[in-house]
């Protein structure tokens, strides 16, 4: 197992990439990250068929409930129903007090108790999710860093070998035919070009990848640049995703911006679908729990038809997240040696290099040094020839003085850029890359993952129990001929509610209130008065005094009221009493 600086496995890397590892044909297979083999894919398979199975399971659960509720209670209902209307009655009318009522609390609560498991579950979702997204985001970007550094390096290349080709073809060809004259100048200047030539040879082939355009006087290092091409060929972030689209095969060599760019579109479709599957879920909780509440049978039905859905969806999710983890704890326990052996990463590029970007160990010498070194020292003698012509040539040839600074000033653009490639090729930045897209991959990623196949285990979970107990809450809900049986018998309009019926029956058993006015007998004529007599007031249903709300026309019509002048005409005509009347009550 090769190490790399700066990264250590996790934990829960090393426990899952010690799982063990079957095949179809249930044989052992080792843990070693290969995801082009068939025996490797049949592995996943295998760990991915565990969430079908515990599919297979659920449904069965589910299934068993299903048939209780619908063959076992429709054999009990004409046995149990005396029993159930003795229960209701002792309940006082409320529903919850006997058998039936029992049942529908246990199932009720049984309904809550899933619901909110499936509410934690969709929390750790939603954690996960921005967990591996934040990883994810991460790799790319160190992706998208080292693309940047490869292009750097190319453009530099570029300038340089621009700067050079121009000198030689310009200043230098005219100053060769300025000192033509002159033998030791003229052989000053034809070194210096000469020079020019096999540093623009040295950085041809580290820019332009091909081993065999080594130079044709056999300097040393050709092999070594030629074999170090390809990783310093790269595509400039702005052409990127017009060269290579997202849906393009893997190119060859390896781009890191193509990955970074193919790698975003994939993350943004993944986290957009676990944000709709989260939220799936979270409706589907919410209105079973408002379903519960409201007693509403059709919305609670509804909810059963999409709590399959999230089931299903579960348990799938499960599946994809269980060979997503182990595949990448494969991968994040031994990351060196997937990508040395790999075809896609060393294309055209020596294992030698590779190793070296990779560990970036002090003990390793860089592959690019003796490619390098020749071009500056071949940059120190052009430099060195062109300060001699300066001192002696111009005194004698004054018109070479401005194709000698053009020269010059070439070579000072040409050793300051060689200066940013040196730096540039080292290793410490494209290490640092790589370590944290290791470390962006191997501890957020995973860690999202993780959090992810948990989520999807305790929602699938919950989603079973919701199954289980949900035809048992609406089926013991009443339904709406039962809440309206008695409208005729009790109230003739149709949408007076049970409430008011119930206490209009309440307030019939208490019997009939008295009369507004009551006399002592039948015959009894009422005394005349001046004013008329106070009304009686009688107990409410309420309890508080109140009046019966009679109509008037049912109503006797209170006395007449006299003057005194009619009462004294009265007591003179009563003067002579007639012996068989009774005795006037009024007479002094």
């Amino acid at each position: 197992m090769a190490t790399v600086p700066g990264y250590t496995p996790s934990l829960w890397v090393r426990v899952c990439h010690a799982l063990p590892r079957l095949d179809l044909t249930l044989q052992t297979r080792d843990s070693i990250f290969t995801p082009d083999s068939w025996e490797y894919q049949q592995t996943l398979l295998v760990l991915s068929s565990l969430s079908a199975i515990a599919l297979v399971l659920s449904l069965l659960v589910v299934l068993s409930f299903l048939i209780h509720y619908c063959c076992c209670r429709r054999g009990d209902g004409g046995s149990g129903s005396e029993e159930e209307e003795e229960d209701d009655d002792a309940s006082g009318g409320h529903g919850y007090g006997g058998r039936k009522g029992r049942g529908i609390c246990c199932v009720t609560w049984v309904s809550v108790a899933a619901v909110t498991l499936c509410c934690v579950a969709i929390g750790i979702g939603f954690y996960g999710n921005s967990e591996a997204n934040d990883g994810m985001y991460q790799l790319t970007s160190s992706l998208l860093t080292a693309n940047y550094t490869l292009a750097s390096i190319d453009l530099l290349v570029s300038d340089t070998l621009s700067g050079l080709r121009l000198s030689v073809a310009g200043p230098l060809t005219s100053l060769e035919e300025l000192f033509s004259s002159s033998m030791p100048f003229l052989v000053s200047t034809r070194t210096c070009r000469r020079l020019s030539e096999t540093v623009v040879a040295l950085l041809s082939t580290l820019t332009l990848g091909r081993a065999t355009e080594a130079p044709s006087d056999g300097s040393a290092g050709n092999n070594t640049s030629g074999a170090a091409s390809a990783i310093v060929t790269a595509i400039p972030p702005a052409i990127t995703p017009s060269l290579l689209p997202p849906g393009s095969p893997l190119p060859s060599p390896f781009s890191p911006g193509w990955a970074a760019n193919t790698l975003m579109v994939n993350e943004d479709y993944r986290w957009l679908s676990y944000v709709l599957l989260l939220l799936l879920d979270l409706v589907v909780c919410l209105f079973i729990l408002l379903g519960l509440a409201k007693q509403a049978r059709w919305l609670l039905i509804l909810m059963t038809i999409l709590a399959w859905l999230a089931l299903f969806l579960s348990w799938g999710s499960l599946g994809l997240e269980t060979a997503t983890v182990v595949a990448l704890s494969d991968f994040c326990s031994d990351p060196n040696t997937f990508i040395l052996n790999s075809t896609h990463f060393n294309a055209g590029t020596s294992t030698e290099i590779l190793d070296y970007y990779l560990t970036c160990s002090r003990r390793k010498t860089s592959p690019f040094q003796q490619l390098l070194t020749q071009s500056q020292r071949a940059l120190s003698s052009v430099h060195t020839h062109l300060s001699s012509l300066d001192r002696e040539a111009l005194p004698q040839f004054p018109k070479a003085e401005r194709s000698l600074r053009e020269v010059q000033q070439i070579l000072n653009t040409t050793e300051g850029n060689f200066h940013q490639l040196v730096a540039l090729l080292n290793c410490r930045g494209l290490n640092k890359d790589y370590i944290d897209s290791l470390k962006g991959l191997c501890y957020d990623g995973m860690e999202g993952l993780l959090y992810l196949s948990l989520y999807s285990f305790l929602s699938a979970l919950a989603f079973t129990a919701i199954l289980c107990s949900l035809p048992g809450a609406w089926r013991s809900f009443p339904s709406e001929s039962e809440e309206y049986e008695d409208s005729d018998s009790e109230s003739e309009d149709p949408f007076t509610s049970h409430q008011a019926r119930r206490q209009t029956a309440m307030g019939s058993q208490r019997g009939a209130l008295p009369a507004f006015y009551s006399y002592q007998g039948a015959g009894w004529t009422p005394p005349f008065s001046s004013a008329p007599p106070l009304p009686t007031p009688n107990a409410s249903s309420n309890g508080n005094p109140g009046y019966e709300s009679l109509p008037l026309i049912d109503r006797q019509s209170p006395p007449p009221s006299y003057s005194p002048s009619m009462l004294i005409g009265y007591g003179g005509s009563q003067s002579n009493p007639n012996p068989g009347h009774p005795r006037n009550l009024y007479s002094h």
